[in-house]
């Protein structure tokens, strides 16, 4: 009978030790056990790998399942981050330095056992499938993880690593195809979480994606794929869709085409040799004059169609959307360029892009003095760069997804930097730049949210970021949105005690949208009519 008893409790996750004692949390999961660390009743496991590292022969392959270990795995530091140039000088990484062997997640929880069921967040970053990583501060999960979320991020690979396509790889591999090594990856870490984040005190069926930029586009993704759209209960974009003019995937054999003249063109022009080549030179190559960027194909596999033809079906996974972007994605400089700010310049910028649709494009954003145009054309720059294709997938998912769809505006700009910070310039991932020469002034600081400003609001983490000076209201917007999120991630629907109701955008006749702002208030769009009027440009192009 003792072995009996015995034999049950080792098929049991092993309890999480976060606040016995002086024990470390140790869990039990399909590969054997991880020890982690902890903070403050929150049980943390960093680097913990859910594919085997794509290294050798593995490289531009579908990532294979991890092979069991004995003992004990320590889990006590995050993985290194997939290669990639630092092309975003402001992202803050915590990651053990950039390796080609990069499948690794991690995991914050507030659990004390294997058996409470909380709703879990799986969050994958941005950075345009070039850069970015899990460990960055303002992804930490342990914040969210007090609001009884289990939270995941995870690495993915990027760049050539992520996307590249060739004739010899879609030859060899099983399922005839090539490319979307990092869309595969992230759909593996969620079969890693369905099989594994009970073990955390997690729920399998109650797992919501969310990612800001790229990583809203790989949830858009994630969401169209057989592959995934079964593996999540709920969903969470911020600013990015894989639709145009977004980061769109291309048909396979155009994707192979390109693939195969990148690799004449450096001088490497079978697999073989690709191979063999370093992971550093690899990296480097894409940095050459010529050399396409790589991106997701519409490969059969992953996606069996355009993902915009995915959601215009309704094949997508139909779960509860949260979906939003922000006032200053970009700015009047993505339309005048280096021009100055005249209602002239202004309308000429206009007709070079879209000839004779000049006229109807100034209607909806119109420019007759220097405070029309600014406020105007900080509109259409971001939308022409990541807010229509958000827009379009809120659209489809309106008329399609059968489930409320919650749609915000984010609005609150960012505070100033804090003093000692010099003459420094503000990056997209929520950091700063060093601007070497104290004569160059400094950049007047945005109107309006730029793109990525909503991050550490949306996940609680605005005391992980030393850059901005941030005030009362700065946390006040932060505990609004936080909650909204976390009512969203536990239960579909981000309603909840003393917050401002937030009414479903495809729940009535007329279209509703949260404005996330110090005055945190849900209005009626108006935006609808130039979002169509875009939609009928990018359809003829």
């Amino acid at each position: 009978m003792k072995h009996i008893l015995f034999f049950l409790v080792a098929l049991l996750p092993l309890t999480l030790f976060a606040q016995l004692g002086n024990e470390v949390p140790k869990v039990r999961i399909t590969n054997g056990t991880l020890e982690g660390s902890s903070s403050s009743g929150i049980s943390i496991f960093r680097g913990v790998p859910y594919a085997q590292p794509p290294v050798g022969n593995l490289r531009w392959k579908a990532p294979q399942p991890v092979k069991n270990w004995e003992g004990v795995r320590k889990a006590e530091k995050f993985g290194p981050r997939a290669m990639q140039k630092p092309i975003y000088g402001d992202m803050n990484f915590r990651s053990d330095g950039v390796s080609e062997d990069c499948l690794y997640l991690n995991v914050w929880t507030a659990a004390k056992t294997g058996n409470e069921k909380l709703p879990v967040l799986v969050y994958f970053y941005g950075g345009g499938f070039q850069a970015g990583d899990g460990s960055e501060l303002r992804y930490d999960g342990e914040s969210m993880s007090r609001k009884g979320i289990v939270t995941v991020t995870v690495n993915y690979r990027l760049g050539i690593f992520g996307f590249f396509a060739h004739p010899e790889l879609s030859k060899e591999a099983p399922y005839h195809a090539s490319g979307n090594y990092a869309l595969l990856d992230q759909s593996a870490a969620l079969k890693w979480v369905e099989q594994n984040i009970a073990s955390f005190g997690g729920d399998p069926k109650k797992v919501t994606i969310a990612g800001e930029s790229a990583g809203s586009v790989s949830v858009s993704a994630q969401m169209a794929s057989p592959l995934s759209k079964n593996l999540i209960a709920g969903a969470i974009g911020e600013s990015g869709a894989m639709i145009y003019p977004t980061l769109t995937a291309v048909p396979l054999a155009q994707a192979e085409e390109r693939g195969a003249a990148y690799a004449a063109k450096i001088g490497a022009p079978t697999l073989a040799a690709l191979r063999a080549m370093t992971a550093d030179q690899l990296l480097d190559s894409t940095s050459q004059r010529g050399v396409p960027r790589f991106s997701a194909v519409i490969d059969g596999y992953f996606f069996p169609k355009s993902p915009t033809e995915i959601y215009a079906a309704g094949e997508q996974a139909h779960v509860p959307l949260l979906i939003g972007w922000n006032s200053e994605e970009s700015n009047y400089r993505g339309i005048v360029g280096t021009d100055e700010p005249t209602p002239e310049n202004y309308q000429k910028a206009i007709q070079k892009i879209y000839g004779e649709k000049a006229a109807e494009a100034l209607k909806l954003y119109p420019g007759s003095t220097t405070e029309e145009l600014i406020k105007s054309g900080t509109a259409l720059a971001g939308d022409r760069f990541i807010a229509f294709s958000t827009w379009k997938w809120f659209d489809l998912c309106s008329k399609t997804g059968n489930n409320p769809v919650y749609r915000y505006f984010y609005e609150r700009p960012r505070p100033e930097m804090r003093s000692e910070m010099g003459n420094a310039v503000a990056g997209l991932a929520g950091g700063v730049i060093k601007n070497q020469d104290s004569n160059v002034a400094k950049a007047p600081r945005p109107a309006g949210a730029v793109h990525s400003a909503e991050i550490e609001y949306a996940m609680g983490n605005l005391s992980t970021n030393r850059v901005y000076d941030w005030q009362p209201d700065d946390y006040k917007v932060s505990t609004i949105m936080q909650e909204y999120f976390a009512n969203f991630i536990k239960t579909g629907n981000p309603n909840g005690i003393a917050l401002p109701q937030w009414p479903a955008a495809n729940s009535g006749n007329e279209i509703s949208v949260m404005h996330i702002d110090v005055n945190t208030r849900s209005e009626a769009d108006k935006t609808r009519e130039r979002y169509l009027w875009l939609d009928q440009q990018f359809k003829a192009k």
